[in-house]
């Protein structure tokens, strides 16, 4: 059963002859690729999906005006000066009381740090024309697909308000956790930053005649240490200051703005009432409807990790835990490193079923057990659920024909090597299944040709795809030859005992053991119309196939008639761009009437949030309104973002279905076209329903699939209209 040398063997018969004869080169380097694939696994990226967000870097300018005032004289000069920059795509300028905001958005492929570094260039040309006041800056390195953690710090035991626990937020915690590796910025949100506000009164100026720019030079003035010159004393330089910073109310208050005609100082506090207070407020969040908390948005860097960077900076909380103020916790509102760990467990899931599957398939067609085995190691090693099961298609087919000609080999009498006729039998299929391999990876290439969003949304797909596919085309004529070559046997396996060498006839005990050891190495081959199995599928194939032959026409055009049966159906089918992702929670994000008040705002958000907080779905609420101290977030107090965190789907509420009475083992086989539990699509409109709250619009969504709505085209919800 050798190959005729006459015949012209092509390249991969070659290779896998080879493979087959150097089984242990073969083995080395699969092994050293193994090694390298786990060190990519460790190092590689990981998130639940793809940022999708273009490369942008956000102007953010702060400056005391009127939204009309900030876009003629601050959003309108940069958006004009960025114009004539490299490579951009887009330009969204957007103004807001205080606030302006620049997106300048470039094209497909950019590199985010020569973008910032060109933008940096562009702005310095507009930056002394902007007026006296006006403070501009870029914002982190980051997108809001980067908002991969949120926590809210509480003090349940009272010991602490709100202005203490913002001042050890924006003090301690953000630092501590913005010098974790991979974090770009850490932003507050909530409580009260502490401000020292000079109160003037009118009549007081008008009595001294002294005009209010005199009072806040001179607190300015007042404010701040000055350096003088050396002096040197006994062989020793001693440096000359002016300390001047004020430390308390009572240091304002002595301030000296003027002298009235007689020559006595005038003070700030003979002008004005001097104490603390609150800085304005233009954002604020709420914690299961109990009220204002303070919270921390940890945003990761562009490209990083976010796996890894959520577990530094667990890892750094638990370090910092111990440092806390008495009383005060942190509560985790979002994390979404969950999301990220269900992905991975369902690839997992994914892998293990296949690998059962295709083994169970093998041991049922074939009824042997070693193809079974070798074809899970095939499958282990291709180490992608992407069409899991077109991966083995390769290996199945060279197991069918190898257990063929086997087969053969033994009806014939055994002449030659099986080794050989092994050989031949993978030689035959070993082109065919290559190639099949590599059709099936062209399919993909136009994907590659998508840009923008569609592009960075499937091209790592077509590329997982094509490179495992690859892969497995490359293993079914290298690995699976080397292996099979090497386990591949036919003698009966004998079993002697170490300490019964000298023993004869072999004991009962090991006649045993070598049979169950042949069954699983060896095993048993059928013939075709012998088979187990396909001596019951003949039964009802052989009829079927045999009527339609003689009945072509009459089969065309039943299978015609079934094709226009499906119509009604087709046309009742939704569409979507792509199927959503359950991120195991949701986002509440209604819109109300503009110019609300924080007060209002506060009040309006911690009513819905008490309502969602009563569904016992519900495991967390987290409502924001306003934006977050970051140029990521340009949100007004008029939109809010509410995140739910639901609990798993196990413990939602029961529904009782019509096969409730069945016994409980047939509820399997209905479960999935009529689930017991409440669903996703159930849950909302029951939550929108009990949020019909008059003067808002309600919207739901969820947190990453928001993120990228909005920085994809500025819109806030799936669908809008842009005029």
């Amino acid at each position: 059963m050798a190959s005729d040398p006459s015949e012209k063997e092509g390249i991969i018969e070659r290779l896998i002859e080879f493979s087959a004869h150097n089984k242990f080169i073969v083995l080395t380097l699969v092994a050293a690729a193994l090694l390298a694939a786990i060190w990519s696994m460790r190092h590689i990226p990981l998130d639940a999906i793809p940022d999708l967000s273009d490369t942008q870097v956000i102007i953010y300018s702060r400056w005391d005006r009127s939204p009309d005032i900030i876009e003629d004289q601050v959003t309108y000069p940069i958006v004009t000066a960025m114009l004539g920059a490299p490579n951009v795509k887009a330009i969204r300028g957007f103004s807001d009381f205080g606030f302006s905001y620049v997106y300048v958005i470039f094209k497909d492929g950019t590199d985010i740090y020569w973008a910032r570094s060109r933008t940096l260039e562009y702005l310095s040309k507009i930056t002394p024309k902007l007026p006296q006041g006006v403070t501009t800056e870029l914002g982190p390195d980051a997108t809001g697909v980067g908002w991969v953690f949120q926590y809210a710090l509480v003090d349940e035991t009272g010991q602490h308000n709100l202005q203490e626990l913002r001042s050890f937020q924006d003090w301690y915690l953000r630092y501590h956790l913005q010098s974790v590796a991979g974090v770009a910025e850490v932003a507050s949100l909530g409580g009260f930053v502490k401000q020292y506000q000079i109160t003037i009164d009118p009549n007081r100026l008008l009595a001294y005649n002294i005009p209010i720019t005199q009072v806040i030079e001179a607190i300015r003035k007042g404010n701040q240490e000055v350096g003088g010159r050396l002096l040197e004393f006994s062989g020793t330089e001693y440096m000359v200051r002016g300390r001047g910073y004020a430390r308390s109310i009572q240091d304002l208050e002595e301030i000296v703005v003027s002298t009235d005609q007689k020559g006595t100082p005038v003070l700030v506090r003979h002008l004005a009432s001097v104490g603390l207070g609150p800085e304005i407020r233009r954002g604020l969040a709420d914690l299961d409807g109990q009220g204002d908390v303070v919270t921390g948005t940890v945003i990761m860097r562009y490209g990083e990790n976010a796996l890894n960077v959520i577990k530094r900076v667990k890892a750094k909380l638990e370090e910092v835990k111990s440092s806390f103020p008495p009383g005060v916790k942190l509560i985790v509102t979002y994390d979404r490193s969950d999301l990220i760990t269900r992905s991975i467990d369902t690839l997992k899931h994914a892998l293990t079923e296949e690998m059962i599957v295709v083994s169970l398939v093998i041991l049922l067609f074939l009824w042997h057990i070693p193809s079974a085995r070798l074809t899970s190691n095939i499958m282990s090693l291709s180490g992608i659920a992407i069409s899991i099961g077109v991966l083995v298609d390769a290996a199945i087919v060279e197991v069918e024909n190898a257990y063929k000609r086997l087969e053969e080999w033994i009806a014939g009498g055994r002449k030659g090597d099986y080794h050989a006729v092994r050989l031949k039998a993978l030689k035959e299929v070993g082109p065919a299944v290559f190639f099949s391999a590599l059709v099936i990876a062209v399919a993909f290439m136009p994907i590659f040709t998508l840009v923008d969003q569609e592009g960075r949304l499937f091209k790592p797909l077509a590329w997982a795809k094509n490179l495992t596919m690859l892969l497995a085309a490359v293993l079914a004529v290298t690995l699976d030859p080397a292996i099979r070559m090497l386990f591949t046997r036919l003698e009966p396996i004998q079993i002697r005992w170490p300490w019964k060498r000298k023993q004869a006839t072999p004991t009962r005990s090991e006649q045993v053991a070598s049979k169950i050891a042949t069954t699983f190495a060896v095993g048993t081959y059928y013939e075709e119309e012998k088979h187990p199995v396909s001596k019951v599928l003949f039964r009802y194939y052989e009829p079927a196939c045999r009527w339609v032959l003689r009945h072509r026409v009459a089969t065309l055009w039943i299978a015609v008639g079934l094709i226009l049966t499906t119509i009604p159906v087709y046309l009742q089918l939704g569409s979507e761009f792509m199927p959503p992702l359950r991120e195991g929670s949701l986002l509440y994000m209604p819109t109300t009437l503009p110019g609300i008040s924080v007060t209002e705002a506060q009040q309006l958000m911690q009513k819905q949030d008490q309502i969602l907080k009563s569904f016992p779905e519900v495991e967390r609420v987290f409502g924001k309104a306003g934006r977050i101290e970051s140029s990521t977030d340009p949100a007004p107090f008029s939109m809010m973002e509410t995140v739910i965190l639901l609990k798993p789907e196990s413990e939602w509420r029961s529904k009782r279905r019509w096969y409730s009475g069945l016994p409980k083992f047939l509820h399997g086989a209905f479960r999935p076209m009529w689930p017991n539990r409440v669903g996703y699509e159930e849950l909302i409109t029951q939550m929108d329903e009990a949020l019909k709250i008059p003067g808002t619009t309600n919207a739901w969504t969820m947190p990453i699939k928001n993120r990228i709505d909005m920085l994809s085209t500025g819109v806030r919800t799936p669908v809008g209209i842009k005029i």
